[in-house]
């Protein structure tokens, strides 16, 4: 019989296998291999998840059926919107601008991105397993989407430093996420042990760990293409 125990090992398995640093985007950002061009795009494209998280961690905290843990994602929540627990007082989606503007794009690039399809994608899938079920949407957000980037962000804060002249201002947002997605994910393993009654409830956790990775593998495909075509 599928335990928590072995759902959780199973996940890590999964996260593993796709490890997102070894996808040549994310590689690519490691390593420091983009132009300006490619790495503008990038920030413009990718601002599909932290400029709307509130579609995304929002629902969570609406659909949570337990007031204790609904008092977590609040502080989720609290942290995306007003930056308070992390980040000084500077919401996460400013922290994202900061960047941009560092690396010569405007707010109104910004805001007004005409996103890709694999971007539109992404915003769907997650808004609406975010909806849906309590938890499908925490292994979905925090199980299969948060725990890959915590370790490897402030490696890629560190390059923009180095090749585009980046402040620690403009790399805020990446150092703060390695800490913030790090607690996120964390919470996301402890809810598991409360909301996963059933073998099938553990069943649905893999499956939506699985789909979650491969829209995010498709999100990336997107990008790369995206930017190979500005090499």
């Amino acid at each position: 019989m599928l335990t928590a125990a072995e759902t959780l090992r199973q996940v890590d398995r999964m996260l593993r296998e796709r490890a997102f640093h070894e996808h040549p985007l994310w590689k690519g950002l490691i390593e420091g291999t983009f132009n300006r061009a490619q790495v503008q795009d990038f920030i413009k494209q990718h601002g599909i998840i932290p400029l709307h998280n509130h579609n995304y961690h929002g629902p969570l905290y609406i659909v949570c059926p337990d007031h204790k843990w609904r008092a977590r994602i609040a502080e989720v929540v609290y942290e995306e919107g007003t930056g308070r627990l992390y980040a000084n007082g500077v919401p996460h989606n400013e922290l994202y601008l900061q960047l941009a503007e560092e690396l010569g794009l405007s707010r109104d690039e910004m805001w007004n991105t005409e996103y890709c399809a694999e971007a539109v994608a992404i915003r769907c899938y997650y808004s609406q397993v975010c909806s849906r079920n309590f938890l499908e949407g925490v292994s979905a957000h925090m199980l299969a989407g948060e725990a890959q980037g915590p370790g490897w962000f402030t490696t890629i804060a560190n390059k923009l430093k180095e090749k585009f002249g980046i402040t620690d201002k403009g790399a805020a947002f990446f150092v703060i996420h390695d800490k913030a997605d790090e607690d996120h994910s964390s919470i996301g393993k402890e809810l598991l042990d409360q909301f996963a009654k059933t073998e099938a409830d553990l069943k649905m956790v893999l499956r939506t760990v699985k789909t979650t990775l491969e829209m995010s593998k498709l999100f990336d495909d997107g990008l790369y293409r995206r930017i190979r075509a500005l090499a």
